[in-house]
């Protein structure tokens, strides 16, 4: 396996493990304990991973991180909805 491979596939196990969490926000409409900074920062850093992927040639990171930042960028926008929503 090259290291492309591995790291698109932390990538995609990554995307995974955060559908949890969107069935789990979306289950409660309520967001409690956790940071829409931290959150939005990852969300950052994984548009540039898309970018940056691309630029090196790393078709399997660049699956992966599009799985990743999808997800994230869904978790990401029910946060600011509920928190806005709750208020």
């Amino acid at each position: 396996m090259t290291t492309d491979v591995i790291n698109g596939i932390f990538e995609f196990i990554g995307g995974i493990l955060l559908i949890k969490n969107v069935i789990k926000l979306h289950n409660d409409k309520k967001v409690m304990g956790v940071s829409t900074i931290p959150t939005f920062f990852f969300a950052a850093w994984g548009f540039w991973n898309l970018y940056f992927y691309r630029s090196v040639d790393c078709l399997f990171s660049f699956v992966g991180g599009a799985f990743l930042v999808i997800i994230n960028t869904i978790w990401l926008i029910q946060m600011f909805y509920y928190n806005y929503k709750n208020k």
